[in-house]
């Protein structure tokens, strides 16, 4: 048997250095899921993010099997969210996304790409 020394193993894998969110920024990220985690929540975030302007809810409700005052209570959880932000005119309500708060959940699920040599 060689009596060749073997190398010393510290760990696993590389130690994380920092964490990516502070206690308060996850409470926050997790309600924002929460909201998210209803298909018809969902969608209407879909339609109204893809949307390039303001929705009216008129607009948004055939899209879906449910009632009107459905869709207005899974838009006030996306609105209490701050996924979207709402103006009523008259009857109807237009809601449009919150930009800022679309780019902080992008920026939260975005993978760090490593460095090149």
């Amino acid at each position: 048997m060689s009596k060749q020394e073997l190398p010393v193993l510290t760990g696993c894998c590389a130690p994380i250095s920092e964490a990516a969110l502070e206690p308060a920024q996850a409470v926050d990220g997790a309600a924002v899921f929460k909201a998210l985690a209803d298909p018809i929540r969902l969608r209407l975030m879909s339609i109204i993010a893809s949307a390039g302007e303001e929705v009216c809810v008129c607009d948004v409700t055939p899209h879906f099997d449910v009632s009107g005052p459905t869709i207005s209570h899974h838009l006030k959880v996306l609105r209490e969210a701050g996924l979207v932000d709402c103006e009523r005119r008259g009857t109807w309500v237009y809601y449009w996304p919150i930009p800022e708060r679309l780019t902080w959940l992008s920026t939260l699920l975005s993978v760090r790409t490593p460095a090149t040599a």
